[in-house]
């Protein structure tokens, strides 16, 4: 009695069911790795238990191997699947990130910690894991089917296709033309706006009667991009007769009413969704309230989705956020920017045009604009500042992480690396296709790129940086009412966005008074209302010289990949401008954070 009493209260807090020293404060280290011989009728039991649906019978005898010995592979595995299964997703995570560092170099355990995260859409593990499968599997199509929908999930789709071909050439004949595969290489080619090509295959895999609901909304998704509207109410139909009733229907129909400016349509839509209170319904009702005109019922729902949300384990990674913005406020001061190098311009290259600025607050609309240019080709958003500065310590080979691995630059036998960092971007620009034959530019709108302009400065310290600046309220509300994750997922809460908004404001008004900037700002509500004064404007300082057809960006054909998709598809309008007054009173709690910011870049607040 004594014994279980001492077991109970040392539970881990993640709720597997093991001890904590059995757990989450495992010291893997000291753990011994257990073969199945040593527990053979126990995992006999465990296994016939499992497969015979008595998962508490098969839990308890997984517990119970895994106290004695807890780095044994097939106890841990089989708990983890229970854990999966019951939806205990924090014990589920504990368990498969033990597993893949006890047993490194298993590929199995590595395509399985890869899907898991993927579906969870926790990217940076899944990124992670997959690589490190492709890196153990790599003559096995489904490590790089597995690859090409993690890229897609980051926004990467010329990676994906890479591997998505890859998983084709390596699976047996019979199977290169699996619908899954095939399908996912559709959405691939319609992130790079390949709609011909797509939409073969989906006309291919629609010949063979093997659509599924989830291909049809994509095949949608894909004829909305088009423009074709018409085609896309057409297969949501076909979906609604497939499995009739399914919200993820309801959701995207709703969604091309309002693209289509069919307001009322779009919320009979989404109440005809038997789960309002999932998510996903949550959010386009509110969007679809909002267009109407109903604000505090549109707020309401965004209120309740974030609250979902947050009770599905999303928030705000304060501390890390904190941690490094004050790293990169401590390291780049005004002495320090004297001493470090800059890079040369590499003249046989086209160069980057950086669109930073908090997400939603006009950087969709500006890469449209700019990449209506004839010298000027859209990135889109581009992970490579990011990558380099989470590799930077190895890459320098510093002691230290970023930004403090940036001192190597310093020493005398390491300042031409700085032109390395800077050719590791430009090499990876070109493989991702953003570089286009003849154009002297392309774009790089990769948001909260602001959060690294010094290290930007350095690379390309010739490179213009055009800064969107729009009403903070503004911008902060349109994150809360948005399905978004970037910011160390500030988005998460209303008073998080604002607080994640008013250290990035911070940390650009540091970063100008301490380093030299081709910096240019641009403010949403001039844009709206006089486009050709503020293009004309940014192309002065850009060096390039004006072209009408900038100003019909709206014609622009290529597929933009972000929550502004549609409206960028629009002539200019300027009905998002001071938008923040229909909410005023829900957002009084958020105006202290956001005061100084709303003062130095000279607005006020008016109702």
């Amino acid at each position: 009695m004594i014994e279980k009493q001492i077991i109970a209260g040392s539970a881990c807090p993640c709720a597997s069911g093991l001890g904590r020293h059995h757990c989450c404060e495992l010291d893997l280290a000291q753990v011994q790795i257990v073969p199945p011989e040593r527990h053979a009728e126990a995992l006999a039991a465990l296994t016939r238990a499992y497969h015979g649906g008595a998962r508490e019978t098969a839990r308890r005898l997984a517990l119970e191997i895994l106290e004695m010995s807890p780095g044994q592979r097939e106890a841990l595995g089989a708990l983890f699947n229970l854990l999966r299964d019951a939806g205990q997703a924090q014990a589920a995570t504990s368990a498969i990130v033990r597993l893949a560092r006890l047993f490194p170099n298993d590929a199995a355990i590595r395509s399985v910690a890869a899907g898991f995260f993927l579906q969870r859409h926790d990217l940076p593990q899944a990124y992670a894991h997959g690589r490190m499968l492709v890196r153990l599997a790599p003559e096995e199509s489904v490590a790089h089917f597995l690859m090409g929908r993690i890229f897609l999930a980051r926004g990467k789709a010329q990676a994906a296709e890479f591997h998505l071909q890859s998983a084709e050439q390596l699976a047996e004949p019979g199977k290169r033309d699996a619908p899954d595969l095939q399908a996912a290489r559709a959405v691939a080619l319609r992130e790079q706006s390949k709609f011909g090509e797509a939409r073969a295959i989906y006309e291919r895999i629609s010949a063979a009667e093997q659509l599924s609901v989830q291909m049809l909304l994509d095949w949608a998704a894909l004829e909305e991009a088009a423009r074709d509207f018409a085609a896309a109410f057409a297969l949501l139909d076909r979906a609604e007769a497939t499995r009739s009733g399914d919200p993820r229907v309801a959701v995207m129909r709703a969604g091309l009413h309002r693209r289509v400016q069919e307001p009322e349509r779009a919320l009979d839509a989404i109440d005809t969704s038997v789960t309002e209170g999932q998510p996903a319904t949550l959010l386009s009702k509110g969007q679809i309230l909002d267009s109407l005109g109903r604000y505090d019922e549109a707020f309401a729902c965004f209120d309740l989705y974030k609250a979902r949300l947050r009770e599905g384990g999303a928030r705000y990674l304060a501390d890390e956020a904190n941690q490094l913005v004050t790293a990169l406020t401590d390291f780049f001061t005004e002495g320090r920017a004297r001493l470090l190098p800059r890079a040369a311009v590499r003249q046989e290259s086209a160069q980057p045009i950086f669109i930073v600025g908090f997400p939603r607050s006009g950087t969709t609309l500006v890469e449209q604009t700019l990449s209506s240019h004839p010298q000027i080709s859209a990135g889109d958003e581009l992970p490579i500042i990011g990558s380099i500065a989470q590799r930077a310590q190895l890459l320098l080979g510093s002691p230290g992480g970023y930004p403090s691995a940036l001192s190597e630059l310093w020493l005398g036998d390491r300042r031409g690396h700085v032109d390395t960092l800077r050719d590791l971007y430009l090499n990876e620009a070109h493989e991702m296709g953003v570089v286009v034959a003849g154009k002297r530019w392309f774009t790089d709108k990769m948001p909260l790129n602001e959060t690294h302009l010094g290290l930007i400065s350095l690379l390309f310290p010739q490179s213009p940086i055009i800064h969107l600046v729009r009403h903070p309220l503004d911008v902060v509300l349109s994150v809360f009412s948005n399905a978004l994750t970037h910011g160390f997922y500030c988005a998460s809460a209303l008073e998080s966005a604002a607080t994640h908004y008013a250290r990035i404001a911070d940390l650009i008004a540091h970063y100008r008074s301490v380093m030299p900037l081709r910096y240019h700002a641009v403010r949403y509500e001039d844009l709206v209302t006089d486009q050709e004064r503020e293009v004309r404007a940014m192309l002065d300082g850009i060096g390039e010289p004006f072209d009408p057809a900038m100003l019909a960006f709206h014609h622009n054909a290529r597929h933009a990949r972000t929550a502004s998709y549609a409206q960028v598809t629009e002539k200019l309008y300027t009905r998002s401008r001071f938008r923040y007054r229909n909410y005023l009173k829900h957002l009084e709690p958020v105006i202290p954070i956001l005061q100084p910011a709303i003062e130095r870049l000279g607005y006020s607040i008016e109702s």
